[in-house]
């Protein structure tokens, strides 16, 4: 089965980046106990400190169902909810590229 590859792309209300920081602390520690999370990673724009986006990769759909239906995902949403002014989310097929597990 193919692996699972996320980029999401999300803009933080003005004033609440450091939440958002925070939201996706309990995010990552979710992942880091998921064996079929391959890569998480949180990124900030060095240009606009409310503009981040999220890499991930799965090792296949089952992974990504598992991180999606988690718990810590669950209780994440409403927060992120309040958080967020925008956002979107690709799913996708990873093709090649470097340094990719």
């Amino acid at each position: 089965m193919a692996k699972v590859a996320v980029t999401a792309r999300v803009r933080a209300k003005e004033g609440r980046a450091e939440e958002l920081i925070a939201a996706f602390g309990a995010l990552l520690e979710q992942a880091q106990e998921e064996p079929g999370t391959l890569l998480y990673t949180v990124n900030r724009s060095t240009d606009d400190p409310h503009l981040f986006w999220v890499y991930e990769l799965y090792a296949d759909g089952d992974a990504f169902a598992a991180h999606s239906g988690s718990g810590a995902m669950a209780a994440a949403g409403p927060v992120l909810g309040e958080i967020l002014a925008e956002s979107e989310l690709i799913v996708g097929e990873p093709l090649s590229g470097k340094g990719l597990p």
